[in-house]
């Protein structure tokens, strides 16, 4: 009769390195000899400079920290080695082995194993190179940290090909500039005199506007204006400002988008600092192949919706280009939103000109939820609004009539370039999601003052809003209405956090993966619910707390909440890489299975994949349990 527990031992050994190169009647011969050990979370499981034990260890369930002078060098997951010194020196253990969390290890005698090591070579040789990289796992030290993350570009072997589009941009650091009090004629002799076809205008060393040569022609030469006209008068305000560590993809982008010649380049990016450089198109390298400038351009020319779903099309194979060079995916996403939001502003304009007349009063388009954040890689569904300025009574009705027509317009030529419709149909052509200025007041108002389940999660998805077409000042007076109703009901902060808490765990006992247990999806991990929402939601929460209204997305969150809260800075920036990480690992695989990689078949991945996403999911626990303190929900965790 079988011995029942040796031979699981060896079921489990048998799919990881070196026990996978053993025969199985040796593996279920050694796995006789083999201890079971259970350890509580931060068990000692030996210590650093203590003598080497006469086993070294697998882990079997949960994780092991291997750490030196109390920095953490490595973890091991399941199937994972460690104490191996042993084998190859006499001396001491050079690092300390703790338990991360509760944890099952398999202790191995290497008196039995060593011969094993001696007479098969494979066996050697990845001792020998365990050993020699110090870790658990000789190819650990190849792919550590870098679950799809941020790392500098390394090309492939055989591909000469390059992204000269994502070099950074080379700028003039010589800004010329003037008062706003300063006359057309002196700006002809200024810019003559120095050469340059721009001139920034300047209020207490802010830029306020500018004037190029192609303004003096269209104003002062036409007649238009006298030449004693002030700056002020004929500028282009307010200036359009971009960050100096922009990239000629970005800049040709932003140049083809607002249609114009010169880009500011300011400190951090905001007309609230100083001008640094000024970037002029002829500044730009000409672009090479089919680039993001190039596809923008196409949708320029576009004048039907259908001739718009082939470049969302080339869009996702310039994704999967970037993601296969590794480009760090904070560039990623602000290339792709970018692209996106042309798709989208290009659909908007050809809706327009189906309407018989323009708009009757101003209107703001809105994309909400992962669209809004600036993180819809993927093709997925709609979440959108309109809102719109406030109107009498008597023209209400029409009003409204004419926003939803032109919605309709909008979400079913989304639709047909791949954006499919919201089964909530939380889309502007639903007539909750077309109002008036006080009307959404009202609407959020509401939300805010009765945070029942179902209003929480309505706010979840409309505190994550940015405006995609149209008049911006109209949603500036929400975010203001917003940030005074949750500022008036602080109790709404704990409803929120209450939410953010609520999505499930990605792992259970021993870390397992939980996975769907019914449905379409059973048996697959929803990275999304699990992994991507306790991130989203618990950012969304923190920086409403501290009345930020101009950031949406969840890792620039994060960053600038580590600004905000130095002591936390540590954990926050750990969040957005874990972030960026998670998304990253998403894209991929929904461009691999062509859907929205929202779930995964886990037998498909690599145990390298499980392992490096699991090392994510570590600051989800940190973060609820920073937040439900915080805001004292923890009775709910």
């Amino acid at each position: 009769m079988k011995n029942t527990i040796s031979h699981r031992v060896a079921d489990f050994l048998k799919n990881f390195p070196p026990f996978n190169l053993l025969n199985q009647k040796d593996l279920e011969k050694l796995s006789e000899q083999i201890s079971i050990i259970y350890k509580e979370k931060d068990s000692i499981i030996f210590s650093e400079n203590e003598k080497t034990h006469d086993s070294f260890y697998v882990v079997h369930k949960g994780a092991v920290a291997l750490k030196k002078n109390q920095k953490t060098l490595d973890m091991c997951d399941e199937g994972d080695i460690f104490g191996l010194r042993p084998l190859l020196a006499q001396e001491n253990y050079v690092m300390e082995a703790s338990t991360y969390e509760e944890s099952i290890l398999y202790a191995i005698p290497i008196a039995v194993f060593k011969p094993y090591a001696l007479e098969n070579k494979d066996i050697g040789n990845f001792l020998i190179e365990s050993y020699a990289s110090n870790t658990k796992n000789p190819y650990s030290e190849v792919h550590k940290n870098n679950l799809y993350g941020e790392v500098v570009a390394q090309h492939q072997q055989n591909n000469d090909k390059e992204f000269f589009d994502l070099q950074p941009v080379k700028y003039s650091k010589k800004i010329v500039t003037c008062g706003p009090s300063t006359t057309a004629k002196e700006i002809a002799k200024i810019l003559t005199k120095k050469k340059v076809g721009a001139i920034l205008i300047v209020d207490e060393m802010l830029p306020i506007g500018i004037i190029t040569d192609k303004d003096l022609r269209n104003k002062i030469v036409s007649g238009d204006y006298p030449i004693t006209t002030p700056a002020e008068t004929i500028m282009t305000s307010p200036v359009i400002t971009y960050s100096k560590k922009m990239t000629v993809t970005e800049a040709q982008m932003a140049m083809i988008k607002s249609n114009i010649s010169y880009l500011c380049l300011t400190k951090d990016g905001t007309v609230n600092t100083k001008a640094v450089g000024i970037l002029s198109k002829h500044d730009l390298m000409v672009s090479l192949g089919n680039n993001p400038a190039v596809l923008i351009k196409a949708l320029k020319r576009t004048t039907k919706v259908k001739e718009i779903k082939p470049i969302r099309a080339q869009i996702m194979q310039l994704l999967q280009g970037y993601l296969d060079q590794n480009i760090p995916m904070t560039l990623i996403t602000k290339i792709i939103t970018e692209l996106n939001d042309a798709c989208v502003t290009r659909v908007i304009d050809i809706s327009l000109e189906k309407m018989h007349t323009p708009p009757p009063v101003k209107f703001t388009w809105l994309a909400l939820g992962s669209q809004g954040r600036d993180e819809q890689m993927l093709h997925t569904d709609q979440d959108n609004a309109i809102v719109y300025e406030n109107v009498s009574e008597v023209f209400k009705d029409e009003t409204k009539a004419y926003f939803l027509k032109l919605a309709t317009h909008i979400n079913k030529g989304l639709f047909t370039i791949g954006y499919e419709y919201c089964p909530a149909e939380m889309m502007a052509s639903n007539p909750k999601w077309c109002m008036s200025l006080d009307e959404w007041k009202d609407q959020v108002a509401y939300w805010i003052k009765n945070p029942g389940k179902n209003e929480v999660l309505l706010s979840f998805i409309f505190f994550d809003y940015s405006v995609k077409y149209g008049n911006r000042e109209i949603v500036d007076q929400l975010s203001d209405s917003i940030f005074e109703n949750v500022k008036a009901n602080p109790i709404f902060y704990v409803h929120l956090v209450s939410g953010a808490l609520q999505s499930p765990s990605p792992t259970g006992f021993f870390r397992q993966f939980l996975v769907e247990q019914d449905g379409a999806n059973k048996d697959q991990f929803d990275i999304k619910r699990r992994a991507l929402m306790p991130l989203t939601d618990a950012a969304r929460v923190l920086i409403l707390s501290h009345s930020v209204k101009s950031i949406s997305n969840t890792a620039e969150r994060f960053e600038k909440l580590a600004e905000l809260e130095p002591q936390n800075s540590e954990l926050y920036l750990s969040c957005s890489y874990s972030f960026k990480a998670l998304l990253k690992f998403r894209t991929k695989q929904g461009l691999l299975h062509h859907d929205s990689g929202q779930f995964i078949a886990l037998e498909s991945l690599s145990k390298m994949e499980k392992i490096k996403l699991k090392r994510t999911f570590k600051t989800i626990k940190e973060l609820q349990e920073l937040i439900s303190v915080r805001f004292n929900v923890s009775n709910i965790v």
